[in-house]
């Protein structure tokens, strides 16, 4: 019975930690706000917001409907339901996993940690209970549901706030709650955050080398220790131990003894390769690991996918001529399932896997021999997989493929691949593979989708990662054509604009055998970060984009919580800054770097300049202590200290002592959000107690 009760405790405990965070201005529905070209007529929204003018009218008409006489409580009302409209709906109206028929009502004092705006600080909750305690009004959304909860709105006659609650405590211990660092509350205006200002960038970024290898991906073994996952482009996978800080050791990676070799199979050229690797949230149960790989279906008989140029993409692969030698969809892109080797209870320890699939997730052939992306990740929060997918090349995306929502080119696609259905039902609905469906995918709200689709309108996604801090920040870098190279913030169903915009800029394609989209007829979202190429140096060829990570290591607290990029050609390097904090608004600094003194392995300089000589800046990775890599064409670089490179950082001589300003504690309370923190502490003492009795 002990043993029941632990189960069940430590579940529910574990349940917490996915508890949605949104964090950043996201709509009810998880998609981003869009800017308004005129403001909302009811609720007044302007710039910004979650309502277009239709969804207006329908609050209008539920207002209208209550017939509120009081005119005081009756504006107090108005802007409750006006709340929907506001750029962090889906924060306010979300509390845990559970929706809200109001928004969180402010109650106290603003935390001193909140980055919300003072105007926080009113108890307006006690004012909506003081101004409308006694007016009737129907269909209130302030009923209590039948467990005494917070519930839907109760279709009734006339009523008033005393007849469903006993007191004005009874009343905010069920709507209100505080801004904090974790959440924000509505006060009866917009949300509005803190402008603090743009800190200052770091001085530098200090690097050492610890591998000569050169490698397209990097992933932390899911096993929590120093080891993580290294593959090259040609198809090859390794173990490899990593070093800790200030060991002055290198990488142990043994070239000759490949954790995965898939170089029959692996079709590698400048373009081509192993492009992605994910590891199973359960790897360390199930064994299950996933390689994205491109073929050529001339050499193998494996490679054989339905082309992505089709008649329900109005493309017809017979009129596209030959790219590079190559004939349409001759090359395909592939995601495939394997397994370790190893015995059940031993798979978080194995140092090989076997070499045939388990499976085939994705087969699709490639229109042209350029922008097919590949990488593929595991979404921390909800463990589906997703998948980055260029527009499939061509200059100017010729088919307009980014646009068309047929098309799962351009696109990032989100998929579920631990429930496989049958190989009837892959056939009857179309898929591409082994896989099925997220729920949640947005093609249930927009029916033009393909239900793989997460979020469209991009070039060629190079390097997407998640925030381990806050999992809903989804950043990806996307290569630009010829003006610019962006960063975007992915949202559910979010347009990124390629082919109608280049970054922030307008485009017009040179060819459009595929048909056109017209600026008015999207709503684009923007870059948050992103550098023009005229501001590379232009003798290293054109810019494009490695996108990178939030640092959230201690190593270096001076870059804690800003966004590493760069450019490929490694001219480059950018730290990125949310100010306000939780905004979604980022302002991005190029910053020196440079290679340590004592490195492992020494570091060669670029002829005439102190900077390293990194060569190519494939990929950035990020290790379970979360420190950041830099993989490169002449090897695998760390940041370190920025001391080790005569860099100054105030906070450095303090990290020994104290964790820095911005870094998170290492208790368990200090990952989470206020409102969870006591019951989590509750749960494992109930725990600690339980255990003894086991």
């Amino acid at each position: 019975m002990g043993r029941v009760l632990v189960t069940t405790l430590l579940t529910c405990t574990l349940l917490l930690f996915f508890v949605p965070s949104f964090s950043h201005p996201l709509c009810i529905d998880s998609t981003a706000p869009f800017t308004l070209n005129t403001t909302l007529k009811f609720c007044s929204y302007n710039g910004s917001a979650c309502c277009n003018s239709a969804e207006d009218l329908q609050l209008q008409k539920q207002f209208q409907a209550m017939n509120i006489s009081d005119p005081n409580c009756a504006s107090v009302v108005k802007s409750i339901l006006c709340a929907r409209c506001d750029p962090f709906s889906a924060e306010l109206f979300t509390v845990g996993s559970t929706p809200r028929p109001v928004p969180v009502l402010c109650n106290s004092t603003v935390s001193v940690n909140s980055s919300q705006s003072s105007q926080a600080a009113t108890n307006f909750c006690s004012n909506v209970w003081d101004t409308c305690q006694n007016v009737s009004f129907v269909n209130s959304p302030f009923a209590p549901s039948l467990k005494g909860q917070v519930g839907l709105p109760a279709n009734s006659n006339a009523s008033k706030l005393t007849q469903y609650w006993q007191s004005e405590t009874d009343f905010c211990n069920a709507f209100g709650g505080a801004s904090s660092d974790g959440s924000v509350c509505f006060d009866g205006q917009p949300v509005m955050l803190n402008n603090t200002g743009t800190p200052s960038p770091p001085h530098g970024l200090c690097l050492e080398k610890i591998g000569n290898g050169s490698y397209l991906n990097m992933a932390a073994h899911p096993d929590g220790s120093n080891r993580a996952f290294f593959a090259n482009q040609q198809g090859k996978i390794w173990l490899a131990t990593i070093p800790k800080q200030r060991a002055g050791s290198t990488l142990e990676l043994d070239e000759s003894n490949p954790f995965l070799d898939l170089t029959d199979e692996v079709y590698f050229d400048t373009q081509f390769g192993m492009m992605g690797m994910a590891f199973h949230p359960n790897f360390a149960q199930n064994g299950r690991f996933f390689a994205s790989f491109n073929c050529d279906k001339v050499k193998w008989p494996g490679c054989t996918g339905r082309c992505s140029c089709n008649s329900d993409v109005d493309c017809d692969p017979s009129k596209l001529d030959p790219d590079d030698g190559a004939q349409p969809c001759q090359y395909q892109t592939v995601v495939a399932e394997y397994t370790v080797n190893g015995t059940s209870s031993q798979l978080s320890l194995a140092t090989n896997a076997k070499p045939t699939e388990v499976r085939r997730i994705f087969t699709m052939g490639l229109p042209f021999t350029s922008h097919h992306g590949g990488q593929i990740l595991f979404g921390p929060a909800d463990g589906y997989l997703y998948f980055m997918m260029g527009d499939g090349g061509g200059t100017g995306d010729p088919y307009n493929f980014a646009q068309n929502k047929k098309s799962v080119l351009g696109k990032i696609m989100r998929l579920d691949i631990n429930s496989i259905p049958s190989a009837e039902e892959i056939d009857k609905l179309g898929r591409w593979g082994n896989y099925s469906i997220p729920p949640d995918n947005p093609y249930k709200e927009d029916t033009e989708l393909q239900p793989e689709i997460w979020a469209y309108g991009l070039r060629n996604p190079w390097r997407c990662s998640f925030d381990s801090e806050r999992p809903s920040y989804f950043l990806c870098g996307d290569v630009g054509q010829d003006k610019y190279e962006e960063v975007d913030l992915i949202t559910k169903n979010g347009n990124y604009g390629w082919r109608v915009y280049e970054g922030p800029y307008s485009y017009a394609p040179p060819e459009s055998p595929g048909g056109n989209t017209t600026p008015s007829s999207i709503s684009p979202i923007l870059p948050v970060m992103g550098y023009s190429h005229s501001d590379i140096n232009k003798a290293e060829g054109s810019a494009s984009i490695t996108a990178g990570y939030f640092y959230r290591s201690t190593t270096d607290p001076c870059m804690y919580g800003r966004y590493l990029y760069a450019d490929l050609y490694a001219a480059a390097l950018w730290a990125g800054i949310e100010s306000p904090q939780d905004s979604g608004n980022f302002t991005s600094s190029e910053i020196p770097f440079s290679c340590a003194a004592d490195s492992p392995l020494p570091c060669s300089l670029l002829q005439g300049s102190t900077l390293p000589a990194l060569g190519y800046a494939f990929s950035f990775a990020e290790d379970n202590n979360k420190d950041i890599f830099i993989l490169t064409s002449s090897g695998v670089y760390r940041v370190v200290s920025p001391s080790r490179c005569n860099y100054t950082c105030s906070k450095e001589n303090v990290t020994t002592v104290a964790s820095p300003g911005p870094s998170p504690s290492n208790s368990l309370a200090s990952q989470l959000s206020d409102p969870y923190k006591n019951l989590v502490l509750l749960f494992a003492s109930l725990l600690v107690l339980l255990l003894g009795f086991v």
